[in-house]
């Protein structure tokens, strides 16, 4: 059995207050709490001003190609494409991509918080739009470095392989001693 950890997303309850986003932000920020910026948030609010609605959108993972599909979706008569409630960061947009280095985003769960600590953007939710959950399911509890070849991927692409290698090897010299 492998434990899955969620956030359920309830859009008629979101209020737009953006709490999730700063604080999303605060806490990934370096160092903690330093400073808040929306734009480096793993949670974001999408607006519909036809039916005065908000939408949570947590970040996913990182594809390499956009998708092929371009398909719309008309919600009270308003248009909407695929891109609108995608959660992935992906080479067609900017939204999940720190805006300093152009690294992709993900949604952690806070997990340096203590065991059982809810992440933070429920934690700071009044309005009870955002609801933590945790089950059981089939399989084995895999983990993969998957983000990490993707984090490494995009610096070696930013910087070069001999600067992300000789920072790699300062760091290792520091840490070792």
């Amino acid at each position: 059995m492998k434990k899955i950890k969620a956030i359920e997303i309830d859009v008629d309850k979101c209020n737009g207050c953006r709490a999730c986003e700063v604080i999303c932000s605060a806490f990934h920020a370096a160092p903690k709490y330093s400073s808040a910026n929306p734009e480096k948030s793993r949670i974001r609010l999408a607006f519909d001003p036809l039916r005065q609605m908000y939408v949570p959108v947590l970040a996913g993972e990182y594809t390499k190609f956009e998708c092929n599909g371009r398909d719309t979706y008309t919600i009270d008569g308003k248009k909407y494409d695929e891109c609108s409630f995608c959660r992935s960061a992906c080479p067609s947009r900017t939204l999940f991509k720190d805006p300093d280095s152009g690294l992709p985003l993900k949604c952690d769960m806070c997990e340096e918080l203590p065991d059982g600590e809810e992440p933070l953007c429920v934690q700071w939710c009044l309005s009870d739009a955002l609801t933590y959950v945790e089950r059981e399911e089939e399989g084995e509890d895999v983990q993969t470095r998957k983000e990490m070849e993707v984090g490494l991927e995009s610096m070696v692409k930013q910087h070069g392989l001999k600067t992300v290698m000789d920072t790699l090897a300062r760091i290792k010299k520091e840490t070792t001693g």
